[in-house]
């Protein structure tokens, strides 16, 4: 049997929902000057902004954790991915150790999907987010 992540699965899991909300968020786009000032309120809860709280949210949550954690998030994304099987964790937390060069939060952040590919790298150990409470945010 593969070894298993030492991550907390809540933590995991809270990171999914976030990521998510991140992941749905458009680049700002040029205000409509001939649209309606109330609905365009709307619009910007939809915007990814550099004042944007759930980036906050990531970023902590991410810096929160241990060093350990930080590296076994990234190989948990890369199982997740498809780039390792949950049979080589060793050697993808490894990897992650070897290649860690700057903020975690900041190249996490940088991947479409992550959401995704966090509850995958979770599937492939056969955990998931159902039963979580971060899983109902």
């Amino acid at each position: 049997m593969a070894e298993q992540p030492n991550l907390d699965v809540e933590k995991v899991c809270f990171l999914v929902v976030k990521a998510r909300q991140f992941d749905v968020k458009d680049e700002p786009i040029a205000p409509d000057y001939a649209s309606d000032a109330a609905d365009d309120k709307f619009v910007q809860v939809l915007e990814h902004r550099g004042d944007d709280p759930t980036v906050d949210e990531i970023k902590s949550a991410i810096e929160a954790m241990n060093e350990e954690e930080q590296l076994e998030l990234i190989a948990l994304v890369w199982v997740g991915r498809g780039d390792f099987g949950a049979e080589e964790w060793r050697e993808a937390v490894a990897l992650a150790r070897e290649r860690q060069a700057g903020s975690t939060s900041e190249y996490l952040l940088g991947l479409p999907l992550l959401g995704d590919f966090l509850e995958e790298g979770l599937a492939a150990f056969g955990l998931n987010c159902a039963d979580t409470a971060a899983a109902h945010l």
